[in-house]
């Protein structure tokens, strides 16, 4: 760029000192706005979430957790992190929280780590059936670290086989048994993996990243009582930045910690912490429990009308946000069945069905989700009308041309982020009124482990 200087970059924003960086986040967002996005592990995050991540938190380095950091001037970064932990725990009724994981992955990870020895038995649904790469397969750093043992769907049902992950576990006495996936769209009975652990004295995870958001909403058992280890994104049906946590029972506290920082993770980043803080603050409203419920009655009514028109559904619905089509009565392949939406601004991704015989890169299946076009405002009228959109792509006599102008229109009438450019521009002459006399006091007490919420004292400042 031309006169580029030290007071210019210190001054100007992305547009200025980085068009072409500005050019490709705003095309990004004109693709998110003009297609139908289906893809089951996005959402799209609140305005103020993305204020949040963008904010001058991300400055902080802050290693360690609160009260107990390894560099200074991390008062605030406290009081955020806490805020943090507090409703995370409170929206789920956890007994602890570490909300510093950078992904689902991570927040896996940090579990293994702080139960499992090398070479220790995992029992876990498989990738290939609806499980995560990080529950134990073997193409995965959790493959290679420990014994995995796998519990198969009913081939009738494609729901778990309880009598099976039982008979499993008092043959292999794992020592950790995980329930839920990344693709499977009935409600995990967790109960049921509880007696199952408790009887051969197993750890019992639950990785409910999927369908966190369903759990905050009242619309999904909580796991969280019944489980010693619960992790999740915050991305997906939470709506939230992309990240993880961890929620798990008090006398794991430290293992855990000490497993994300210093053995798994640096410094948090604190931008993220803040993202997320608004995350948990949303999710505890009715607002959000009011989307959810749509979030699921959209995720019914395309399940519904792909039946109807022929297209099988694993499982026969959904009791989540998202749903399994098997393609393999039609003759598409998931990735063939994937180009073709893209082709009339539909996004889905192409994933395995339960016993699929194709190879992971080909799959008969695509994965359907609600999250996103409900946060848009798409309702079970405009579900219908998205499954018939997706019906007609894959006749191979279809208009593609006419199947994406109705895709077009749909995305018309339910505008995303209206006004916005794709970015939190920085914008010196507008600023948010500022408490400056603010003081953020800790005494003694607070600086022992854990800090408790309470421990920091704002002082109160005159109007």
């Amino acid at each position: 760029m031309r006169g580029n200087s030290f007071d210019l970059f210190r001054s100007k924003g992305l547009h200025e000192v980085d068009p072409t960086i500005s050019d490709l986040l705003q095309r990004e967002l004109e693709r998110q706005r003009d297609s139908i996005e289906l893809i089951a592990s996005e959402s799209f995050t609140w305005p103020a979430v993305l204020e949040a991540e963008s904010s001058v938190a991300g400055n902080k380095y802050a290693s360690g957790f609160p009260g107990r950091r390894f560099y200074p001037g991390c008062e605030l970064v406290d009081a955020i992190e806490l805020l943090a932990i507090e409703r995370a725990r409170t929206l789920f009724g956890a007994e602890h929280a570490n909300v510093q994981p950078y992904s689902g992955s991570l927040a896996n990870e940090a579990v293994f780590m702080a139960c499992l020895e090398p070479g220790d038995t995992i029992l876990s649904l498989p990738f290939h059936q609806g499980g995560h790469p990080t529950h134990g397969y073997d193409a995965n750093l959790s493959g290679r670290l420990y014994n995995t043992v796998s519990y198969d769907l009913d081939r009738e049902t494609s729901l778990i086989d309880y009598e099976q992950v039982r008979s499993l576990a008092l043959e292999h006495r794992p020592r950790l048994i995980i329930c839920g996936g990344s693709a499977y769209p009935r409600t995990v009975q967790v109960e049921r993996f509880r007696e199952i652990a408790d009887e051969v004295g197993a750890l019992l995870l639950c990785d409910m990243a999927h369908f966190a958001g369903l759990v905050a909403a009242g619309l999904h058992p909580n796991p969280v009582p019944l489980c010693d280890f619960v992790t999740s994104t915050t991305h997906k049906t939470l709506a939230g930045p992309r990240g993880g946590f961890v929620l798990c029972k008090a006398e794991y506290t430290r293992a855990l910690d000490d497993a994300v920082y210093p053995v798994l993770q640096g410094g948090p980043l604190v931008q993220s912490l803040a993202a997320k803080a608004t995350c948990f603050e949303i999710a505890g409203s009715e607002a959000f429990a009011s989307f959810q419920r749509r979030v699921r009655e959209n995720a019914d009514r395309l399940a519904a009308k792909l039946m109807t028109a022929g297209l099988e559904v694993v499982t026969g619905g959904t009791d989540t946000h998202l749903l399994l089509v098997d393609l393999r009565a039609t003759g598409w392949s998931g990735p063939d069945a994937e180009r073709r939406l893209h082709e009339v601004g539909v996004t889905v991704n192409a994933i395995s069905v339960p016993f699929d015989k194709r190879q992971p890169e080909s799959t008969s299946g695509l994965r359907l989700g609600t999250p996103a076009l409900t946060m848009r405002g798409f309702d079970q009228e405009d579900m219908s009308e998205v499954a018939e959109i997706i019906v007609g792509a894959l006749d191979e006599s279809a208009d593609l041309d006419a199947l994406a102008a109705r895709a077009a229109s749909l995305c018309e009438r339910r505008p995303l982020y209206p006004g916005f450019d794709g970015y939190c521009r920085y914008s010196p002459g507008s600023q948010a009124p500022v408490r400056r006399d603010n003081v953020f006091a800790m005494d003694e007490r607070s600086k022992r482990w854990p800090l408790p919420i309470s421990a920091i004292r704002v002082a109160s400042a005159e109007a």
